[in-house]
């Protein structure tokens, strides 16, 4: 029998605020969008749904249509072996090496869902995902498919970037390349680093993951 994947904890259930909260000037609380169902974020990999669903509220779904034929949508949630006591503590250390963990950052991710944030995740996941392609017109795909879905004003997923890192994209936009959003995610890297990373850490997601793994076998 194959070894079921580690894609992370089953979240529990949250109450969703009707209305968008704007307040916090590194948008790491919101009200929520449309966000994937729970079930996404099981013990397998078997979910076939979207994490990054095309949304219409800006009317541009019929734009759209044509770039979701063409591209591979992110994974939900990222097949894993599950990890070890020894590498989730490690995650406690080390920013860095977490989210170079697929189980670290299907953890942490969950953790953004939670505070309404999750896209600074996708975000950074699909331009590393940007990175790795080499085919033209696929990279011309794929970096219009993040800038609308995670630079324009008009996305209910739009992250947040500061003026010059904006103007930068719009330029490279022009001719983009796999590193066209190079400025931007390191940005958004730093803003979860600095501010949702320090939560995480005392967050009852990451806790009781670790004190589970952390029982004797007999106890489990």
């Amino acid at each position: 029998m194959m070894d079921i994947l580690y894609t992370g904890p089953v979240p529990a259930e949250r109450e969703s605020p009707m209305v968008r909260s704007e307040t916090s000037p590194s948008r790491a609380r919101r009200g929520p969008t449309q966000r994937p169902n729970a079930c996404c974020f099981c013990w397998c990999c078997c979910c076939s749904c979207s994490c990054l669903t095309v949304r219409n509220e800006d009317g541009g779904q019929a734009r759209r249509k044509s770039l979701e034929t063409k591209l591979e949508p992110i994974p939900n949630y990222e097949p894993c072996a599950k990890p070890t006591v020894d590498e989730m503590q490690l995650w406690a250390h080390s920013f860095d090496k977490m989210m170079k963990n697929p189980a670290g950052r299907n953890v942490f991710r969950e953790f953004l869902r939670t505070e309404y944030s999750e896209e600074n995740m996708l975000f950074w996941m699909a331009c590393e995902d940007l990175k790795k392609e080499i085919n033209k017109s696929a990279i011309e795909d794929k970096a219009r498919m993040i800038y609308e879905n995670y630079i324009s004003i008009l996305s209910p997923k739009e992250v947040s970037l500061d003026s010059r890192v904006r103007e930068v994209i719009n330029k490279k936009m022009q001719e983009p390349t796999p590193f066209t959003f190079e400025d931007a995610q390191l940005q958004i890297y730093t803003l979860m680093h600095r501010d949702s990373y320090p939560r995480f850490l005392n967050c009852a997601i990451y806790k009781s993951l670790l004190q589970e793994a952390s029982r004797p076998p007999s106890e489990s």
